[in-house]
């Protein structure tokens, strides 16, 4: 049998504060690297100019920093379009991965609302909309036609004109 026993919670505290102190000595160990590295960049690459000289040489270290400026800002701009290119492409294929994996529709959820209800709520309560779609329809009254007395008449003769005509189209 194993006697798995738990730690108690001011000890988790403690071991917690303990791996917080070290984490933090780490990062601040870590933000000394970059500086020194920052600095050693700097060091190497722009050197410190000579500013004791007549103005010919002065003027020389000028042209220099410009040429050194130019070149940087070559560099920078290079980057930069790398940079925009890896960008588009990596947006490009974020929108593969969705198309891939397909968009999937939430469940819709039954919502018990009157039409002028969602009206409101998608118009704003500045706007006053009335759904009430009847309303808005033209009254068209209803005409009763009144077939003549003699239509009615007798249901015989009707039959009998009927056999007329179906003579009619059998002789021809």
């Amino acid at each position: 049998m194993s006697h798995d026993k738990k730690m108690t919670s001011s000890r988790k505290h403690h071991l917690k504060s303990v791996m917080l102190q070290i984490a933090a000595s780490w990062i601040e160990g870590e933000k000394k690297e970059l500086i020194a590295a920052k600095q050693a960049y700097m060091d190497e690459s722009c050197p410190k100019p000579n500013l004791s000289g007549d103005q010919a040489a002065l003027m020389d270290t000028c042209r220099k920093l410009a040429a050194l400026i130019d070149k940087v800002d070559e560099e920078r701009y290079d980057l930069a379009g790398k940079v925009g290119k890896a960008d588009k492409e990596i947006d490009d294929l974020k929108i593969k991965v969705v198309d891939l994996a397909g968009v999937k529709k939430p469940a819709l959820k039954k919502v018990r609302m009157s039409a002028d209800a969602m009206l409101k709520a998608l118009l704003g309560s500045k706007h006053t909309v009335n759904m009430d779609l009847r309303s808005n329809l033209k009254q068209v009254k209803k005409e009763v036609k009144e077939e003549p007395a003699e239509a009615v008449g007798d249901w015989r003769k009707n039959i009998e004109d009927k056999a007329d005509r179906k003579k009619m189209f059998e002789t021809s």
